[in-house]
C-alpha cells in the first residue's frame, strides 16, 4: 500500500486498483455477485459488536468536533441499523443482476438486428458525510452493477466504514472475485477529496452524498461526471379536500419519523380553506410533537409558534423545525415549490384525482408523493434494496439511485456479411 501521507500517490494507486477491478468486474457471472453479497451480509452480522464499538469510537470523534444533532443521528449505528444494512446486502442480493440485460431490440431492413445491452459505467466514486451505512449501500450497489467503487466518507465516520468495508471485501474474496472492486480511502484527509474530482484517468462519475456545501464543492470543482444529490428541502401540500385523518398522520410522520434525513418534510403548505380548521390543528400537533414551527403570519396565534422569516423558505432544517403557510390552491402551492424547491420530493395530501394529477404533471422534482409520507423517498422503499443516493438533476439517473441506475449502455449490432450501399 502507497505512503497515506502522499495524497496524489495513494489515490493513483487506488485508482489504478479500481481500473483494473473494473475490468474484471463488467463480466463477472451473476451468482458470483450474488455470492459476494451474501456472504458480506454474514460477515457484517457476524461482526455487529466490532461494528458498534467502532461506531461508538466514531461517536466520540464526532463529539469532539462538535457536529450537529442531525449528523451525529445520521451517524449512529445500532442493533436495528445494522441489521438493516444485512437486509440491504440481502436484498440486493436477491435482485435481477442489471448487466448485459438487454433493454431493446429491433431488425433494420439492411439485415442489421441491433440490441441496445446494459453495461457498467466503470469506476465510481462516492463522496459522503457521515453515515456509515453508505459504504455498504454503494459498495453493494456498484458490485451488483459491475461497477469497482472508491468510497470516500466522511472523517467521523471513518471507523465504522473501516470494518463495514472489510466485511465487503470478504464477501468479495470468497466469491473469487476481485477485492479491490471496493476500497475505501483510508484517510480523513480532504485532500483526498481533491484528487478523486480530478482522477478523470482512474473515476467514471463522481456521487456526492451530503449536505449543500459538499454537494457544492463538488458540482463546482469537478472534472469527473457528477450524478447531484442536492439537499432535500421537501414540501407536502394540504388540499382543500384532503381527508384529515391521513393528512394529520402523514405530516407529522413526514416531519418527526427521522428529521436527519433527506425525505423529512421541511416546508408545510396548507390550502387557505384550512387556516382555521385542519391547517391549524395540524401546526398544533407538529408543536406538540415538539417541532418547532417557523409559521407565516396566519398561524401566528397557534401557541409555542416561531414566527417566519424570509431565510424560513427553502431551507433544509435537517431537525425539528418545519416552515409553515397558507397557499391559495394548488396553483399557489405549485408557484412556492417553484421557487424554493430543491426538486428532490414534494408531496401532495388530497382526495381529488384531478388535483393530485395537476400537481405531478407542473411540479418538476425528481420524486412526488401522492397521500403518502415523504420519507418515503429511500432506495430501499422502492424496492431497490438500497441507494446510492437521491440524484436531483435531469442527466442518466435521476431519483434514488440503485443498481440499473449505475449502468449505461451498449449497442450490440449484428449482421450476415452486410454491407453499407
Amino acid at each position: 500500500m502507497t505512503d497515506s501521507n502522499d495524497i496524489p500517490a495513494l489515490m493513483k494507486d487506488i485508482g489504478e486498483r479500481a481500473r483494473a477491478a473494473a475490468a474484471e468486474l463488467a463480466f463477472a457471472k451473476p451468482e458470483a455477485k450474488k455470492a459476494a453479497l451474501e456472504a458480506a451480509a454474514e460477515t457484517v452480522l457476524a461482526r455487529a459488536e466490532e461494528i458498534k464499538a467502532a461506531n461508538a469510537k466514531d461517536q466520540e470523534f464526532a463529539t469532539d468536533k462538535g457536529i450537529s444533532p442531525a449528523m451525529m443521528d445520521r451517524l449512529k449505528l445500532d442493533d436495528d441499523r445494522i441489521r438493516s444494512i444485512v437486509d440491504g446486502l440481502r436484498a440486493i442480493a436477491a435482485q435481477d443482476d442489471p448487466v448485459g440485460a438487454t433493454l431493446t431490440e429491433w431488425d433494420m431492413p439492411s439485415g442489421l438486428n441491433i440490441r441496445r445491452v446494459r453495461t457498467p459505467l466503470g469506476v465510481v466514486g462516492v463522496i459522503y458525510e457521515s453515515r456509515p451505512n453508505v459504504t455498504a449501500d454503494a459498495g453493494a450497489l456498484c458490485l451488483k452493477s459491475g461497477n469497482a467503487v472508491i468510497l470516500r466518507g466522511g472523517s467521523e465516520g471513518l471507523n465504522s466504514s473501516t470494518i463495514l468495508t472489510e466485511c465487503l471485501k470478504a464477501g468479495l474474496e470468497k466469491a473469487g472475485l476481485p477485492v479491490d472492486a471496493i476500497q475505501l480511502v483510508p484517510t480523513r484527509d480532504r485532500a483526498a477529496v481533491s484528487e478523486m474530482l480530478k482522477a478523470t484517468d482512474y473515476i467514471d462519475v463522481i456521487v456526492p452524498r451530503g449536505g449543500k456545501g459538499l454537494v457544492g464543492l463538488v458540482q463546482r470543482e469537478a472534472r469527473v461526471p457528477v450524478f447531484a444529490h442536492l439537499e432535500g428541502i421537501v414540501h407536502i401540500y394540504v388540499d382543500k379536500d384532503a381527508d384529515p385523518k391521513k393528512a394529520m398522520e402523514v405530516v407529522l410522520n413526514a416531519k418527526t419519523r427521522r428529521t436527519g434525513i433527506c425525505g423529512a418534510a421541511e416546508c408545510l403548505l396548507v390550502h387557505e380553506d384550512l387556516k382555521d380548521g385542519l391547517g391549524r390543528e395540524i401546526v398544533a400537533a407538529l408543536v406538540k410533537a415538539g417541532v418547532n414551527v417557523h409559521a407565516a403570519p396566519e398561524f401566528a396565534d397557534v401557541d409555542g409558534i416561531t414566527p417566519a422569516t424570509d431565510e424560513d423558505w427553502g431551507r433544509e432544517y435537517l431537525d425539528m423545525d418545519i416552515a409553515a403557510k397558507t397557499v391559495r390552491d394548488v396553483d399557489g402551492a405549485i408557484e412556492h415549490i417553484r421557487a424554493y424547491s430543491s426538486n428532490h420530493t414534494d408531496g401532495i395530501l388530497t382526495e381529488d384525482k384531478a388535483t393530485a394529477a395537476r400537481f405531478f404533471e407542473r411540479v418538476d422534482s425528481a420524486i412526488l408523493v401522492h397521500n403518502a409520507s415523504t420519507q418515503f423517498a429511500d432506495g430501499g422503499e422502492f424496492g431497490m434494496g438500497a441507494e446510492i443516493g437521491i440524484a436531483t438533476g435531469k442527466m442518466h439517473a435521476r431519483g434514488p439511485v440503485g443498481a440499473e441506475q449505475l449502468t449505461s449502455f451498449k449497442y450490440l449490432v449484428v449482421g450476415d456479411g452486410a454491407i453499407r450501399s
